[in-house]
Formats: C-alpha cells, structure tokens, sequence
C-alpha cells in the first residue's frame, strides 16, 4: 500500500506525510508536536528542511543550530544529524535523490 500523500507516525509526537515524489528530489510534510523529536540519524541523501512554522532545534554532526518560522538549513548527505522541536512546529523537508528507503509506492 502506497503511502504517498498519507499521514503516518514517525516518531513520538511527530507525523510527516510524503508528497508525490520526482525523478530525483522529493518532499515531505513534518508536524512536531512541542519537545518531539526527529531521532538522531543518517542518508546519503542531501536535505533542505524549510520551517514553515515554529522553532527547531537542530545538530548536525554534533553542532546545534536553531531555526525558526521561514528559515532553513541545509543537511549534506551522510550526515549525523537530529532535530527537536522547541515549540509546535512544521518543516517541509527536500531530499534529493528521492528516499526509497521511505516511500512505498
């Protein structure tokens, strides 16, 4: 069963819905609930993350940065990297290439 445009459960009070995706680049949609957290983690895959709303705290191979509503931040690819939410927020994340370890198509 696809799970393109679904809502679905990632993380203790985060939820993230994966848009149609391209040849090479996808998004996908990320509600944190205050204090949720996007474990600690990895990919080869470059990411842009855009906070659509709120404050997110995020590290990066060790280094934290906090972005708010209408920033963003860059992810290079196999980097460690994590992010919590330090009020109710939503990122829209670009991944390029496409996550196939996350979509069911």
């Amino acid at each position: 069963m696809s799970n393109i445009n679904v809502w679905e459960d990632a993380e203790p009070g985060v939820k993230r819905k994966i848009m149609q995706p391209g040849q090479s680049l996808m998004l996908m949609e990320v509600h944190f609930e205050p204090g949720a957290e996007g474990y600690e983690h990895a990919h080869p895959h470059e990411q842009l993350s855009y906070c659509m709303k709120g404050r997110m705290e995020f590290t990066i191979d060790g280094v934290k940065k906090v972005i708010e509503t209408g920033e963003s931040i860059c992810i290079p690819p196999h980097a460690r990297h994590g992010a919590k939410a330090l009020e109710a927020s939503i990122l829209l994340d670009c991944f390029t290439p496409v996550r196939e370890d996350l979509v069911k198509r």
